[in-house]
């Protein structure tokens, strides 16, 4: 089974040259949004660059023990003592949210999340425990030693507004993306159609240490050993590939764009059980939903 596709390294979405002139170690795919990748996983922020206090927001909080890389990151983008108007979760799986509390704290920032994802931070649930028995890397095997929660950050969190608006996002909608996680959203706006994808699908092979070190371009599906729920992930990807995007910022992997993307996604839109689901597995046909 081929659970890649793979992507034109000229699609990256960012300029190497230009993230080099500057001093925050991320990279900028439109003047308001940038990501940078902390060992293997995106933090994403919005925002003008020197921006300043309250106006920018921050995507994700990545591993633990990251905060120090998140903040002085913001700092360099945004400015000293540059808080953000609010921390959006694309879901609550740990290397997402390592790093959240420290940072809700200091920065005294709002937490928004999808409301099914909100037991899995308010201390109520965990999460499901992840497959090693997927995909032919270590990390599986690895998976095994993830905290899968919960935390509690009920002080701070909220659920994203149900109108589809995001805090501190003008102009973009959150989109329900569930199957990697009940909750799981990714970010869209429709003007320049940029997609912040989440983990809903990728562009690395999340199961090989060697893929995330090397940052590889292909595109895949979720990563196999989180996913408790093929059917709604499928769902997923086939909502995500019809808004036709030209930018995808995801939680793993290098951001792409353009046409090769796009066809990139519609291939695993349409052969989603062949390309991203594994032949075996704790859910593939025990699925766990919400």
């Amino acid at each position: 089974m081929e659970h890649q596709i793979r992507l034109d390294p000229e699609g990256r979405a960012d300029d190497p040259e230009q993230d080099k002139a500057r001093h925050d170690g991320t990279h900028e795919v439109t003047p308001d949004l940038a990501y940078k990748r902390l060992m293997m996983v995106n933090v994403t922020f919005f925002g003008l660059s020197g921006a300043g206090d309250r106006q920018w927001t921050l995507i994700d909080a990545g591993l633990p023990g990251t905060a120090e890389q998140i903040e002085s990151a913001a700092t360099e983008r945004f400015g000293e003592g540059a808080r953000p108007a609010a921390i959006i979760l694309t879901h609550g799986h740990v290397d997402h949210v390592g790093a959240l509390q420290h940072l809700a704290e200091k920065w005294d920032a709002p937490i928004y999340a999808h409301p099914q994802e909100l037991p899995f931070l308010n201390g109520t649930s965990s999460y499901p425990p992840p497959d090693p028995t997927v995909g032919n890397g270590i990390m599986p095997v690895v998976s095994l030693t993830f905290p899968r929660g919960p935390i509690d950050v009920t002080p701070r969190l909220n659920p994203l507004p149900m109108d589809g608006s995001v805090p501190g996002m003008p102009d973009w909608k959150w989109l329900a993306t569930p199957g990697h996680a009940p909750g799981h959203t990714s970010l869209w706006r429709e003007r320049d159609r940029t997609l912040i994808t989440g983990d809903a699908f990728i562009t690395t092979n999340q199961e090989s240490a060697y893929a995330i070190a090397t940052q590889k371009e292909e595109l895949h599906g979720p990563p196999m050993y989180f996913t408790p729920d093929w059917e709604s992930a499928k769902s997923s990807v086939e909502l995500l590939a019809k808004l036709e995007p030209e930018i995808a910022v995801t939680g793993h992997g290098r951001a792409m764009r353009g046409p090769d993307m796009r066809t990139a996604l519609h291939l695993l839109a349409r052969d989603f059980d062949r390309i991203a689901v594994p032949e075996h597995g704790r859910y593939v046909l025990h699925p766990v939903r919400a």
